[in-house]
């Protein structure tokens, strides 16, 4: 009998196979004392109301021997120093480790700043928001956590094309504009004027993974987390916060699938730092506001409500999760942008000046006044054959892709984007030679190769969690 138990053991030692368990939650993590600043823009925006709720939510997984933790936070980014303490605070009142904890923000461009930046209000309005952001996240792990029960979990994959486009285009004669930094030589231009385009400058990806966890013993529903490279959408009246098509998209699952209020779905952002949902070959007729928010939450919705009928649930899910920290160089500007932004404060900058200009300085002295190197929090985590990768960046689309297609998960991976922190933009060094928004100083903070460097580093995780290192 004895023996019978030892063998039973090295079983399942060997195998890593108990049983799965699942939960979730969501918090309110909307502000009270208004008004508050909304991030997403060069130029100050009030709210003094809640448009709808902004969230936390929450799924905690268990496999008997890992427990891990993917929160979705209705915020456009969010400082890891407020993560460190959300993760530490989760720790503390939970049975699960800090470095088994991914937390990313959605994008929405209508919430309060989730970041310390120059540009920030210091009032009692903000510092609350700032305390009930962290306390929400932590709440909503340990919320999750409590509502662990025996589950299965189903993925998918959904194609949404036609509401992706790449901002970035190559442009006909005439079409570069100065940027801020007093340079006409940006060989491509975000967000261009339609009358100039020549081609994109990057490619999309159309698909929406997607991870649906339900209660074994009574089928209940539990979770859904999905995944979709596209920046955001939003088009709301102003003065309202907003959880923009993200909260939309989350309210359409949960009311479609969720058999009670526990169940929690959410839209994470994949690698979208160069996808908008501007349409730039084809006009649209002007729209409503919440209009175009409303009209591409419900074709996503709708496209991975019909493959959700189709997929197929499992019982025997392993788990595996690694975090890597990884010191990475920060930009250092010239001695010729430094002279360049100091005479754009002091008004005496050579015309002409892009209207961007005065942001640009300010980002620009604070990197050359910076630390010269910055850590970063990269993780890869395993659910069943479901590979997920998260870098705190928004990052170009190409690299989601590349991570894909070399995963050793290579049928069911995606990469969260803006996740445990936020360094700036994540160009690779070819889309850094052509220059644009997305590759600007200030506007990409690390050092040119860092997409590299990152994709390696992801790519040996992504090896471990797959168990074949």
């Amino acid at each position: 009998m004895k023996l019978q138990l030892l063998a039973t053991l090295l079983l399942l030692a060997t195998t890593g196979w108990a049983e799965f368990r699942a939960g979730s939650a969501k918090v309110d993590i909307t502000p009270k004392v208004w008004p508050v600043q909304l991030v997403g823009s060069f130029s100050e925006r009030l709210a003094d109301k809640a448009h709808d709720p902004l969230f936390a939510r929450a799924i905690v997984c268990d496999d008997g021997q890992t427990r891990l933790a993917i929160v979705i936070v209705d915020n456009c980014l969010i400082g890891r120093n407020y993560l460190d303490r959300a993760k530490a605070l989760a720790a503390e009142h939970t049975r699960l480790r800090a470095d088994r904890i991914l937390v990313a923000a959605t994008h929405t461009h209508t919430a309060p700043p989730g970041k310390d930046r120059r540009t920030n209000r210091d009032d009692a309005a903000h510092r609350a928001y700032f305390k009930k952001l962290v306390e929400g996240i932590a709440e909503a792990i340990a919320q999750a956590e409590k509502n662990l029960a025996p589950a299965e979990m189903a993925h998918g994959v959904a194609l949404v094309p036609e509401e992706i486009f790449n901002r970035r285009w190559h442009m006909k004669p005439g079409g570069i504009a100065v940027n801020p930094f007093g340079s006409p030589n940006d060989i491509v231009r975000m967000n261009p004027p339609r009358n100039l385009i020549d081609r994109p400058a990057g490619p999309t990806d159309p698909e929406v993974h997607f991870i649906s966890l339900r209660g074994t013993e009574d089928g209940r529903p539990i979770a859904l987390l999905a995944n979709y490279s596209l920046h955001y959408v939003g088009g709301l009246p102003a003065g309202g916060v907003s959880a923009d098509y993200f909260g939309v998209f989350a309210g359409l699952i949960e009311k479609a699938l969720g058999a009670d209020k526990g169940y929690v779905a959410m839209m994470s952002n994949g690698t979208s730092g160069d996808i908008n949902n501007i349409s730039f070959r084809v006009p649209r007729p002007r729209q409503k506001p919440m209009q175009r928010m409303n009209e591409v939450a419900q074709l996503v919705a709708d496209r991975v409500l019909a493959m959700h009928k189709k997929v197929a649930f499992r019982k025997e899910i392993t788990l595996a999760m690694e975090q890597t920290l990884l010191t990475l160089k920060n930009r250092q500007p010239t001695a010729k942008q430094i002279a360049y932004a100091k005479a754009v404060l002091a008004g005496n900058a050579p015309k002409p000046v892009s209207g961007l200009a005065n942001a640009y300085a300010h980002r620009t002295l604070a990197l050359a006044n910076g630390p010269r190197e910055e850590e970063i929090v990269l993780q890869a985590l395993r659910l069943g054959e479901v590979g997920i990768t998260s870098i705190p960046c928004e990052v170009l689309c190409e690299i989601g892709l590349t991570l894909k297609a070399r995963s050793p998960l290579p049928q069911a991976t995606f990469t969260i984007e803006l996740a445990n922190g936020h360094n700036g933009y994540l160009p690779t060094p070819r889309q850094h030679a052509l220059g644009g928004y997305e590759t600007w100083m200030g506007t990409c903070t690390l050092e040119l190769l860092a997409s590299v460097k990152i994709q390696k580093a992801l790519l040996e995780m992504l090896e471990k969690v797959a168990g074949k290192d």
